[in-house]
């Protein structure tokens, strides 16, 4: 794990590093050559959905070829995009592995904050804390007061240690005040499974991935990240400072011009404002947030911050 005094005075010298300049005319070209889309994740995830979606509206609107690149995992994909040339012909299609990677690796081959520079947010998938409905639990506030009542003997299941929904699941733990040991599985829809049989007591996950089992009564959804879910109580008014964290984005390698990364993502802002780029996503349980570059790289500075607090704090190694 980085040591947290790296990840603050990262923080403090990330606006100091200079991009590299193309010439005026070049800028004022773009694009006229094919553009490449790279994932670090294999064909189907989110992140290859979104950039999927995202290319074949670019390569509508630009008339140029966009090609989608699948580099799993996630690290070598980031490692492509941060070793290529800085012209904004290759982007990067990130997941939140780009935050959390910069907490929980020490041996990456890339620099988080040196070698990336954002085009835009693209968005969230909404996140939903469940439990079975053999367990009588039917509100947060009773799943608080089950838990207190059993220190040391609940149990809340997540997919893999160090990924988005453990750490999520921490987060939404710390703020909402609950003792819980954690255990991983191979991905959400086993944790879901474990908390739906009652082998686990709850479990947080992304609602695409829970919403069947909810559909069919085998899993009771107390909160919700965003409000996508009817008469299910959001994050915001029932456990306050557990926020949406690590936006899937479009990132670029540093050095690319800004006018280039300011026209990448007014581009990519209108095609996530199409209606059916919209029901796609909302179809997904995704939330759409597009931002200005400057606005990406404010907040990836903030949620890398976060990780690495929501890490010592559990003390994962």
């Amino acid at each position: 794990m980085r040591a947290v005094q790296w990840i603050v005075s990262a923080l403090a010298g990330f606006g100091l590093f200079a991009e590299q300049t193309m010439g005026a005319d070049a800028v004022d070209r773009y694009p006229n050559k094919p553009i490449r889309i790279v994932v670090g994740s294999t064909p189907g995830a989110t992140p290859d959905v979104l950039a999927r979606l995202i290319g074949v509206k670019l390569g509508e609107s630009w008339r140029q070829p966009v090609v989608i690149e699948n580099r799993a995992p996630s690290v070598i994909g980031y490692n492509a995009v941060a070793k290529s040339t800085p012209d904004g012909y290759t982007l990067l299609l990130a997941s939140p592995a780009l935050a959390i990677q910069a907490v929980v690796s020490t041996n990456l081959p890339y620099d988080t904050l040196k070698d990336f520079a954002g085009v835009t947010e693209i968005g969230y998938s909404n996140v939903v804390v469940v439990v079975g409905p053999g367990l009588g639990v039917k509100s947060l506030k009773e799943l608080v007061e089950f838990a207190n009542a059993r220190p040391g003997k609940v149990f809340n299941a997540t997919g893999v240690v160090g990924g988005a929904d453990h750490l999520t699941a921490e987060r939404f733990k710390h703020f909402a005040g609950i003792k819980a040991k954690h255990v991983s599985f191979k991905g959400s829809v086993e944790a879901l499974i474990e908390a739906a049989a009652g082998r686990a007591h709850f479990s947080s996950t992304g609602l695409a991935a829970a919403m069947p089992l909810i559909q069919d009564g085998k899993l009771i959804p107390l909160v919700q990240l965003v409000p996508m879910l009817r008469n299910v109580p959001v994050a915001a008014d029932v456990v306050p400072g557990w926020k949406p964290m690590g936006a899937q984005s479009v990132v670029v390698r540093s050095g690319v011009p800004m006018a280039i990364r300011q026209k990448l993502s007014k581009e990519v802002g209108r095609i996530l404002a199409m209606a059916d780029v919209r029901e796609r996503l909302t179809s997904v349980s995704f939330q759409i947030t597009p931002s200005t570059p400057e606005e990406h790289d404010k907040k990836l500075l903030a949620d890398i911050a976060a990780f690495a607090a929501i890490v010592k704090e559990i003390g994962l190694q």
